[in-house]
């Protein structure tokens, strides 16, 4: 196995297996919905015996005790193992359970990833949140299910269709003429990426842009839609934020611009694409600012008033 997720016969230790056995009283429902989501989140399996099986790894035994003092604190009893072997099954056959388990995930994925390519009508962060659960999925694929060559085949066919859709661009004179003076729509409470294109529209592409904030655009139906979840307007674009998409659409060329383009990318998807750490800061701070109930209107004016602060001190 020559994947870096995968349990190889180098790394796995001696005995090969973790087995967490738990029991809460029948009054704690809603702490056995959530140890359920977080055993199914770190990819164990479910034995006939009750008991729930992880690969011996050192982050899988914290996660197992972590899971066994919770279910403790609840008033319930719970007991973390390492098991050299089971009686009733062969090391083959719970391998085989891993693979089963994450090929339903991977087919889970592929389906709704194809439904989402076929609808006319796509959400513009779509496909990095594919991304983002494929790499979770990936995460505890410990032996290597055939299915995850093939979902990353079928997410790479739908990027180059993104891709292929955003080239497809009107020419930019007449692209340009055709936004301004316009009302612009937003989400409420404004973060990293809205904020950071509301001041490249204004400073880039309509000078004279007015903007709303709706949870929904079809609310506006006359105002130009930006990072908004709806499909139309501009939003994310394959690893493309709301700010880089703008950018590519409206040809934006200048080199402090790209820069900025940058440090917004990496914090508003958190990927460390090119390293950039310089807005993450900015992003914080407009957090603190909407925990502070600032209205949309205000929270909009001072962090534009932020991105263009990093934009002058760029050399």
């Amino acid at each position: 196995m020559n994947d870096r997720n995968a349990v190889s016969e180098a790394s796995q230790p001696s005995v090969p297996w973790l087995l967490l056995m738990f029991s809460l009283p029948a009054k704690q429902a809603s702490e056995r919905v959530d140890i359920w989501r977080k055993l199914k989140r770190y990819g164990a399996v479910s034995l006939r015996t009750s008991g729930y099986l992880l690969p011996n790894t050192a982050e899988n035994l914290e996660r197992f005790q972590w899971l066994a003092t919770s279910v403790r604190k609840h008033r319930g009893e719970s007991s973390v193992a390492q098991v050299q072997s089971l009686d009733d099954r062969s090391d083959e056959e719970l391998q085989k359970l891993f693979v089963e388990a994450r090929s339903r995930d991977y087919e889970s994925l592929a389906r709704q990833l194809r439904k989402a390519l076929n609808r006319k009508r796509r959400t513009a962060p779509e496909l990095f949140r594919f991304r983002r659960r494929l790499q979770e999925i990936i995460a505890i694929d410990f032996f290597n299910s055939p299915m995850r060559g093939r979902m990353e085949s079928l997410l790479a066919s739908a990027d180059a269709q993104r891709s292929a859709e955003a080239t497809a661009m009107p020419p930019l004179k007449r692209l340009k003429k055709e936004y301004q003076n316009r009302t612009w729509v937003t989400r409420p409470r404004p973060g990293i990426d809205r904020v950071s294109s509301a001041w490249l529209i204004v400073h880039f592409i309509d000078a004279n842009a007015r903007f709303i904030f709706a949870p929904d655009s079809r609310q506006q139906p006359d105002a130009i839609p930006f990072d908004m979840f709806q499909e139309g307007g501009f939003g994310h674009v394959g690893d493309d934020c709301t700010f880089e998409t703008l950018c590519k659409q409206f040809r934006i060329l200048e080199p402090k611009v790209r820069t900025i383009a940058e440090m917004v990318h990496d914090a508003d998807l958190g990927d460390e694409k090119f390293g950039r750490m310089e807005a993450l800061g900015i992003d914080r701070i407009l957090i603190g600012w909407a925990q502070q109930k600032l209205a949309d209107d205000e929270l909009l004016r001072r962090g534009m008033e932020l991105i263009d602060g990093l934009y002058q001190s760029i050399a």
